[in-house]
């Protein structure tokens, strides 16, 4: 699968564990139980098995110290640059996929909950392993569940771009590696959802796998049946519509610097063409957009990147715009003073402490002359 999946090891037996999803049960049947306090119910158990474990609860959550050494990062890191660290809604999914029998009590209540908020986020983070690793027969009910953990993975990973964080990395990393690389598990997946699937992938995928993860995702793009364009074009497509769609500044950054790993991607001409007008859309100040400054040089950068024809040319016309606008001229002006300062500031630093090393270099070798000398 490319070996970037996050092992881990398998639960042993656990008391603690077992009293865990007997409490996840109650939550939920009272969630059922009280109408006027489901809401509220329902997001304090969201925000329970989305929490960190500590190191005490480690031990008793996996059963044995040796099976939660080393369950903290597992010798693997993330897109930036960090460990993961272990979630309770991990402990959970590993759970049900390996004891699938403590989960037909808790099922029956999802069922009646679907309409609720959080519903759908608490199923995916609790069964997406037991989603893809537990046959079961009804159809009906498969599709059910696949929509549902579809719905609730789109709005997990929308949280954690919001927040600018990856906590749900780890469901995200087995969805990718183990399931839609897997031709296998993808296959039980309803059509309609597999390709909901596909397209949810392709919008996170470059914020949370590195940017060289992307020729090997396409490469092995599964084909599924109502996919009609190509998996790069796909792919572009869905990322250009999600661009439109982030508002935070490091999660705008990172996305269109890693962009520029579609270099040398084959696409149609209208993917490619809507590609570059994304991209042009977030080098100019104002609106729609209202990009802030980082943002449009790195769309420069990105769009200069991947389209270097035309380079000069766009520079020309965008400037020729920024002229008709004098009420920007001030601003421009300040930045490239600014900006102009600082180079000149940093190049002035470096040839003075250029030279200060060149003088001692020199009283250095002339120290060793004279040492040899006295010798």
């Amino acid at each position: 699968m490319g070996g970037r999946t996050v092992q881990r090891r398998e639960l042993a037996p656990s008391l603690f564990r077992k009293k865990l999803t007997q409490e996840v049960q109650r939550k939920l049947q009272k969630a059922l139980d009280f109408p006027a306090q489901r809401g509220e119910l329902l997001r304090q158990l969201f925000t329970d098995v989305a929490l960190e474990v500590d190191a005490r609860a480690q031990e008793r959550l996996y059963g044995s110290p040796q099976a939660a050494d080393g369950v903290e990062n597992c010798g693997f890191m993330t897109a930036n640059g960090t460990f993961p660290r272990v979630c309770f809604y991990e402990v959970f999914a590993q759970h049900y996929a390996q004891v699938p029998e403590d989960g037909k009590e808790i099922l029956p209540l999802f069922l009646q909950l679907w309409s609720q908020s959080f519903v759908s986020q608490i199923f995916a983070l609790l069964f997406h392993r037991w989603l893809f690793e537990i046959p079961r027969q009804e159809s009906e009910g498969s599709l059910r569940y696949s929509t549902a953990f579809v719905e609730g993975a789109s709005n997990i990973f929308w949280i954690d771009l919001q927040s600018n964080v990856r906590r749900f990395y780890s469901m995200f990393n087995y969805t990718f590696e183990e399931v839609v690389l897997d031709n296998g598990r993808l296959s039980s997946f309803p059509i309609q959802a597999r390709q909901d699937l596909l397209l949810l992938l392709s919008r996170y995928m470059l914020y949370y796998e590195p940017a060289d993860r992307l020729r090997y995702y396409l490469k092995n793009f599964p084909k599924t049946g109502n996919v009609v364009l190509e998996p790069a074009d796909m792919f572009v497509t869905e990322l250009t519509d999600q661009l439109q769609k982030v508002k935070v500044e490091p999660v705008l950054l990172h996305y269109l610097t890693n962009m520029k790993a579609l270099k040398g991607v084959e696409l149609r001409a209208t993917t490619s063409t809507r590609l570059k007008t994304a991209l042009y859309s977030f080098t100019a100040p104002g609106g729609p957009m209202y990009p802030t400054r980082p943002v449009r040089h790195a769309a420069w950068e990105t769009l200069d990147v991947l389209f270097p024809v035309g380079r000069h040319s766009r520079h020309l016309i965008s400037l020729f715009f920024r002229l008709l606008h004098p009420y920007y001229w001030p601003v421009s002006a300040w930045n490239f003073t600014i900006t102009t300062i600082k180079a000149m500031y940093a190049k002035i630093m470096k040839m003075v402490f250029g030279f200060f090393g060149f003088i001692l270099m020199i009283f250095e070798k002339i120290a060793g002359i004279r040492h040899v000398v006295h010798d």
